[in-house]
């Protein structure tokens, strides 16, 4: 697949040069790396043509709470699923004593799900404190 044709009045002919700083030049290589840029030439252009420039920005400080919360969620779903198992055996046999060991299996899960629970409260109050200020 070929290139397009570009207008003659469109077309990039003329090259302008240019020095700058070493300071400049660092400046305008990170603006270039937080951007959707590829290359230098393409940031200078939208410069010279005052064109909107976004730049990208990633909080690296959420990356960890991000993490824990994934985790958080698994062991939590892998709780969930161990107390379902556990209510389903306790509801298919009917003598008091298998009952009554389910039973206390099961509530052996719950109560790991309750300090589970309590980080992931932290974690998005947190998250509540940064983001809503």
């Amino acid at each position: 697949m070929g290139r397009r044709k570009v207008k003659d009045a469109d077309r990039l002919t003329p090259k302008v040069f240019t020095r700058v700083n070493d300071r400049k030049y660092n400046e305008l290589l990170s603006i270039c790396e937080r951007t959707a840029h590829k290359d230098m030439s393409k940031l200078l252009r939208d410069l010279l043509y005052n064109r909107t420039i976004r730049t990208i920005t990633r909080d690296m400080t959420f990356d960890n709470i991000m993490e824990e919360l994934a985790q958080l969620r698994t062991e939590i779903k892998l709780i969930g699923i161990n107390i379902n198992q556990m209510t389903k055996l306790f509801n298919t046999f009917p003598e008091l004593q298998r009952k009554d060991v389910y039973a206390r299996l099961g509530f052996e899960q719950y109560l790991k799900i309750e300090s589970k629970v309590d980080r992931l409260v932290e974690l998005i109050s947190e998250l509540g404190r940064k983001w809503l200020g």
